[in-house]
């Protein structure tokens, strides 16, 4: 049986920190069989019958609302408070191409609102995208603040931008977008 970590000392962090949970999963890479299926024992496997936790992007939350893909109860959905913003700014930009229609978008932006999704915005998340935006050398700690949140609070982060996904490799455990059709 696990023993509880000691308490932390409220003094290093702010009140608005979200604490680190220790959800009992093993990280490594899910494999999934040509079907699509996640194979069991090779991939994410919780010691406890304990939930997924998923890192979104805000392009994934988009596409979740576009597919309404509703993620079963045994799974949680993590992002940074940043999400809805750049939700709104894709789909906006979308309307402005002609891509979609403004009714549209509105449509897509009312899902994304109602998806239960943890949005986070703590200070040892942020200061986490900080050293991970230096250490991957990028000029803004918006993909940090989604890989931060991953590291911190999910099993996985799912990611429709193949460029990020390989770049955050050995920082985060990846999964492709399929996994939400799986974790059911």
């Amino acid at each position: 049986d696990r023993t509880a970590p000691p308490p932390r000392d409220d003094r290093e962090h702010g009140d608005d920190d979200e604490r680190e949970v220790d959800n009992h999963f093993h990280r490594s890479t899910i494999f999934f069989n040509e079907a699509g299926q996640t194979l069991i024992g090779t991939g994410l496997e919780a010691h406890n019958g304990a939930m997924t936790r998923f890192a979104i992007d805000a392009l994934t939350a988009i596409r979740l609302a576009r597919e309404e893909i509703t993620v079963p109860d045994g799974h949680h959905l993590v992002a940074p408070n940043l999400l809805r913003s750049q939700a709104l700014s894709s789909l906006y930009r979308d309307v402005r191409r002609g891509m979609l229609s403004e009714r549209e978008a509105h449509t897509l932006l009312d899902r994304i609102t109602t998806m239960r999704i943890r949005l986070l915005g703590d200070r040892v998340s942020r200061a986490l995208a900080w050293r991970i935006a230096e250490q991957l050398d990028w000029d803004d700690t918006t993909n940090a603040e989604y890989v931060a949140v991953a590291k911190l609070q999910a099993d996985v982060f799912v990611t429709l931008d193949a460029d990020l996904a390989r770049q955050v490799e050995g920082i985060v455990t990846t999964a492709p977008f399929e996994a939400f059709a799986t974790s059911s």
